[in-house]
């Protein structure tokens, strides 16, 4: 059995399950203590000549019990495993649910301090670890403390010297299980670790193959994979080591245990023949031998409890490290909900640093105003915080309240769904799920037409590689869209950014990629279509930032200069050099 604040609340959500499961799994356990009695009556029948012929009464009703209690054992199982094991599948999916919702609301600084793989583990070894606590591990825990205990009461009332003794070897068991309980939960934990590592690993290395192929590094990760697998190889064979001894004494238990019950089972018998014994039959010596038969059951179960209880207390301790993790950003105090949002986006005396290193300032006083309905490109040389400066907008990290409003409205008193939905983005690592074309651009909204659909991919000039493809708008792109090539996954995620008719577009540098010409025509579409409303592009080119409406020059996490692009060139030394880097460039290209 295994108890936390996480997995409580489901012994009371399926309450009746187990309870119908349980009063199943008990009838199975009684009825069938009762073939042992029945196959004694049998032995004593045919040792006294009660029973003559197969056609005798008393082995007639002996076999007519027998075979009842075969019937409610088959239904009984089937009871007990359809409630007791169906609902731990049942449990494990709400669990994985409720994980996954979790994750989906943790911050950034969660997925930078802990790996995909890592994460990965907890939702499938950890996972099934605890499913098998709740199916068999409750299974085990009833039915072995049942028969254990009804088997001893039967075997007290057939001899008590000969149980008494039957009991040494299990009191030493128990024993010996509070010792093995901590061993097998420290193996299994490093076991678990090993696995994570090795996931991490994997997913990483499946991630970036197109990067291992072109650096011919095959060998080198294949002999790294070989370090990791043997690291989880070797957790595995200790664990599986301990439990493989604790097995072995187990067996060394009972056999000793049946052997002494025919000693002195045989002793007593020879002592009745010579009329000094007290009344023992060859029938209660193969009674007491088939409820200890039922015995070695709970006997193996404590041993399972204990190896399977040390499992899940680890699995649920590593689960209740992503369940009680803090939700750094979410809706606080009260909030205010506009009627409608325009655009306007307001930085004043902006700061800020990341939470796993808040000694080093990312943005330092940033000031500066975008009017609804404008076009600002954002340009700077690279690691001086452009991307970090539009991803504030989303709410990704909380920021100090009075230095961030959208439309005069602190982004801190504003819901956090309100202000994702009226921002479209198109990331710079332009990722893409594994699924069709059609699906990728409609990720904001499955309810658009094709028309919608086809008309955001001709504003990202993308349409007609689209319609080339095989299967059109249903083409599978593959994981991250690695069927594409840079510059059409840069203009599909630009058309899902786009679908959703944002109040505010931001494009994170989502032109690289794409030649001069693709590139006006995205600029073109942008001041015709996207006319009234705010749109932002972060650029590494000037061209095609010149014609906006306005420029932000970023300088090492501060703001240059901020104005129409005749301006830039007049105030700001960053964006005038780059001007000029560009000038000679396309001189050279020429």
């Amino acid at each position: 059995m295994l108890f936390g604040k996480h997995i409580n609340k489901y012994y009371l959500k399926y309450f009746w399950y187990f309870f119908f499961g349980i009063i199943a799994l008990v009838a199975v356990d009684y009825v069938q203590l009762l073939i042992p009695e029945q196959i004694a009556n049998i032995v004593d029948g045919f040792d006294n000549n009660e029973i003559t012929s197969l056609n005798s009464p008393i082995f007639i009703k002996a076999i007519i019990i027998i075979f009842i209690v075969a019937i409610i054992m088959f239904v009984g199982r089937f009871v007990w495993r359809r409630a007791i094991l169906g609902e731990a599948v049942k449990i494990q999916a709400d669990i994985r649910k409720e994980m996954f919702l979790k994750t989906e609301i943790l911050s950034q600084r969660y997925y930078k301090e802990n790996k995909t793989g890592a994460i990965l583990a907890y939702f499938s070894n950890d996972l099934e670890t605890i499913e098998e606590v709740f199916g068999f591990g409750i299974v085990q825990f009833i039915d072995g403390t049942f028969l254990l205990v009804l088997s001893l009461i039967k075997m007290f009332k057939v001899n008590v010297v000969l149980t008494l003794v039957c009991l040494i070897p299990l009191l030493i068991l128990l024993c010996c299980a509070f010792i093995v309980d901590k061993f097998m939960e420290k193996k299994y934990e490093k076991r678990q670790k090993a696995f994570e590592d090795m996931s991490d690993f994997s997913q990483e290395n499946f991630t970036g193959i197109r990067v291992i192929k072109a650096f011919v590094k095959e060998v080198k990760e294949i002999k790294q994979f070989a370090k990791e697998n043997k690291k989880n190889k070797d957790a595995n064979i200790e664990f599986a080591r301990f439990g493989a001894l604790l097995d072995v004494a187990i067996d060394l238990l009972i056999y000793s245990v049946i052997v002494i019950i025919f000693c002195i089972g045989g002793y007593y018998i020879y002592l009745d023949s010579i009329g000094q014994g007290i009344g023992f039959t060859k029938g209660d010596i193969v009674e007491i031998i088939g409820y200890f038969d039922n015995l070695i059951w709970p006997i193996f179960a404590i041993a399972q409890i204990i190896n399977l209880t040390a499992r899940g207390r680890t699995s649920l301790r590593r689960i209740s490290s992503i369940l009680d993790e803090k939700v750094e950003v979410c809706d606080n105090g009260d909030i205010i909900i506009p009627s409608e949002i325009k655009g306007g986006i307001t930085f004043n005396n902006f700061s800020f640093s990341y939470p796993d290193d808040p000694n080093v300032k990312v943005l330092d006083d940033i000031s500066f105003k975008i009017n609804p309905g404008e076009t600002v490109g954002i340009i700077g040389k690279i690691g001086c915080g452009k991307s970090t400066l539009v991803n504030m907008l989303f709410r990704l990290y909380n920021v100090d309240k009075g230095t961030l409003y959208i439309d005069n409205y602190d982004i801190m008193d504003l819901p956090i769904k309100l202000v994702r939905n009226c921002i479209g983005y198109a990331p710079q690592d332009n990722f893409l799920f594994s699924d069709t074309v059609r699906k990728n651009i409609s990720f904001a909204n499955d309810e658009i037409s094709d028309e919608e659909v086809k008309k955001a991919a001709e504003f990202s000039a993308v349409r007609d590689n689209i319609e080339e493809f095989q299967d059109g708008y249903q083409t599978m792109i593959g994981e991250r869209g690695v069927t594409l090539s840079g510059g059409q996954k840069q203009r599909i995620s630009i058309s899902r950014a786009v679908v959703k008719d944002p109040a505010i577009l931001v494009l994170d540098d989502s032109v690289s990629a794409v030649d001069i010409k693709t590139e006006e025509t995205i600029l073109n579409n942008i001041k015709k279509i996207r006319k009234g409303k705010t749109t932002i592009l972060i650029a590494s080119r000037v061209s095609t930032v010149e014609k906006l409406d306005k420029v932000l020059v970023l300088k090492e996490g501060k703001v240059e200069y901020f104005g129409t692009n005749k301006e830039c060139l007049e105030n700001s030394p960053t964006y005038k050099r780059m001007v000029e880097l560009q000038t000679l460039e396309n001189e050279l290209e020429g």
